[in-house]
């Protein structure tokens, strides 16, 4: 590698470009690690709150009898900070199914929880969450049906089905 310098007009500073042997410009390496450090801090200096997302739902069963099974990605530390159930919820709010999730998973991110049998007809439209304690909902949500797949729900109502929370089963312990 060589060090080549543009030429520039009169009073205009100098700036040095990393060359290969075949004169292409590669970027500066510590720009590049510094570019990514950033990127790797933005979510912990915005002071987010911890939040659960849904990444995938798969169904399998029969109409009024799926199992489902949830992959979850949340930042789960301890019984303080966890990722405590995945809900089924139709579209106008109600609950139609919870796991509760007894501890943490701070060793396995993303993990993946089946649970049922959750009555559903095929071709229902539900929304699959999941719950933060102590922080609540508010992580990425699917929406769907069995027979045309789940998908990221991006324009979710906020607040939507915010009560859910104080309704059961809720969890009453968690396994340290």
């Amino acid at each position: 590698m060589k060090l080549r310098s543009r030429r520039r007009a009169p009073g205009v500073s100098r700036r040095c470009r990393i060359t290969t042997a075949s004169g292409a410009d590669r970027p500066h390496r510590r720009r590049v690690a510094a570019t990514a450090l950033l990127l790797l801090l933005v979510p912990v200096a915005s002071g987010a709150p911890d939040r659960a997302d849904v990444l995938r739902v798969v169904a399998r069963g029969r109409a009024g009898a799926y199992e489902l099974a949830v992959t979850v990605r949340s930042p789960d530390r301890d019984c303080d900070h966890y990722a405590d159930w995945w809900e089924v919820v139709s579209e106008d709010g109600q609950l139609l199914h919870r796991r509760v999730l007894m501890h943490s998973h701070p060793d396995e991110q993303p993990f993946t929880r089946p649970d049922g049998p959750v009555a559903l007809a095929p071709d229902r439209t539900v929304v699959v969450r999941a719950h933060f304690h102590p922080t609540g909902y508010g992580g990425a949500v699917l929406r769907g049906s069995v027979a045309r797949g789940f998908a990221a729900w991006p324009d979710a109502p906020a607040g939507f089905a915010a009560g859910l929370e104080r309704v059961p089963p809720l969890p009453t312990e968690c396994w340290r």
